[in-house]
């Protein structure tokens, strides 16, 4: 697939004054000005128009939109039109407003689809975040920096402009009203989806996080939407919700009965996708900290999900150690018995609970957690074998069903010290094991057509 580009000048930083030119209202002077100061050498928003034939359209949708960027909007932003294999004038139309128009540059891709463009320029881009609209100006642009905002500040990876919220003020007939809510019903039936409107042609995402999910999503077209928010979602990402003012555009094109298809079709294949644990989702949610990920505790890390866990885990290590109990309680007898089995069940106790319990993957500190565990160990150890000394005292010949029912009521005693002592001591620094983030490599720029300036 060919793609060029064409880009001209450089992007303008935030904005000089207090212009209020295009909708939405402006930054108080003060906060405008640390903004300005914060952001001026860094691209903050590449905010891209994917167009196929929208040659009556684009001037009007790239004039606007520069101008309220320019005007309103606080970060330095670029607008990048993505051509994909429009037929009309359209490119060429791009081409003159990019020459013509600060902060305006062109992709062109030889192959159509909205999802094949936003991944295209996306994964291009070296802006922090990356966001698209609709070149029919639906949406207010006053909801672009509500939902830029949050991906700026590290509080989430997604966000997303909702015509279903409470709040949003929507204009467009009830037949597509109706399919809207139908089909946002039948993804959370399907594909058990918690957001509200997957269709909104406004969307904006943190840099990492699309270099993280985009070589996962397959659809180049309609569903890329649908896809990408349920993918970053099972991931555990946040996604954020602007409620928006919207206008239906009445002359658009879209096919709705083959757009329709297509996420049937879409629904089923990710859905033998998510069926399959084919998709690494696993992996991405470690890659991408959020502001105060060190000070919150992960995801499932509270005292009710480590309880149940260890619980679990304390289960099959009691299975373990009766076994080994009475497996070597003739050859080595009841007190050489008893430790054999609890040294050999207390290390791969020790390792389970590491990683299940309480969410520490890696090498790092590995061998001082398995020494911690075993000083744990020597303290059950004693509960038990002294449990057994007392149980020889007052009744010498106790056979070893007795034996084994009070090596468990006294197992029992040790693993409530057990679970205080791994929590409050060994794992106690457990969020400084966590995975650091990983910044996974830029993808090369595309070929590009003609200078940048």
């Amino acid at each position: 697939m060919q793609i060029t580009t064409t880009s001209t000048h450089q992007e303008r930083g935030a904005p000089a004054g207090p212009g209020t030119a295009g909708p939405g209202a402006v930054l108080p002077g003060a906060a405008r000005a640390d903004v300005a100061a914060r952001s001026a050498d860094t691209l903050v928003l590449d905010l891209v128009l994917p167009v196929y034939n929208e040659e009556a359209d684009l001037e009007r949708a790239v004039r606007t939109t520069r101008a309220f960027l320019d005007t309103s909007f606080p970060y330095r932003a670029r607008l990048t039109i993505a051509d994909n294999a429009s037929t009309d004038g359209t490119l060429a139309l791009a081409r003159r407003l990019a020459a013509e128009i600060p902060g305006v540059r062109v992709e062109h891709l030889d192959a159509k689809g909205r999802g094949r463009a936003l991944h295209t320029v996306w994964l291009g881009s070296e802006a922090q975040v990356l966001a698209y609209m609709d070149v029919d100006l639906s949406t207010d642009l006053a909801a672009l920096l509500p939902l830029v905002a949050p991906l700026v500040s590290g509080h989430s990876h997604l966000a997303i402009g909702s015509r279903l919220s409470r709040t949003s003020r929507v204009v467009r007939g009830p037949r597509r009203e109706m399919i809207s809510r139908t089909y946002n019903l039948l993804l959370r039936g399907a594909l058990a989806a918690r957001f509200s409107d997957a269709q909104c042609g406004f969307k904006a995402i943190r840099a990492d996080a699309a270099r993280e999910l985009l070589p996962l999503v397959e659809d180049t077209g309609w569903f890329f939407d649908t896809e990408l928010l349920v993918l970053a979602e099972r991931a555990g990402l946040r996604i954020h919700e602007v409620p928006v003012d919207w206008v239906d555009d009445p002359d658009s094109r879209v096919d709705i009965v083959s757009t329709a298809t297509a996420d049937l079709r879409g629904i089923v294949r990710l859905l033998g996708e998510l069926a399959g644990g084919r998709l690494p989702l696993a992996q991405v949610r470690e890659h991408l900290p959020l502001i105060g990920d060190r000070r919150r505790a992960p995801e499932g890390s509270g005292l009710r999900h480590q309880l149940v866990r260890f619980a679990v885990v304390g289960g099959l290590s009691t299975i373990a150690y009766a076994g080994l109990y009475l497996m070597l309680s003739g050859p080595m007898g009841p007190q050489g018995a008893n430790l054999a089995a609890l040294l050999l069940t207390a290390v791969a106790n020790t390792a389970a609970n590491r990683r299940l319990t309480f969410g520490i993957r890696g090498p790092d500190a590995a061998l001082r957690h398995q020494g911690q565990g075993l000083v744990v160990f020597a303290i059950g150890w004693g509960l038990t074998s002294g449990a057994l000394a007392l149980l020889a005292a007052a009744a010498p010949t106790a056979g070893r069903a007795l034996q084994l029912t009070v090596l468990v009521l006294a197992n029992l005693v040790a693993t409530v010290v057990r679970f205080v002592l791994l929590r409050g001591w060994v794992f106690h620094d457990r969020d400084s094991h966590r995975p650091p983030a990983a910044t996974p490599p830029r993808p090369a720029r595309p070929a590009t057509e003609g200078a940048v300036r």
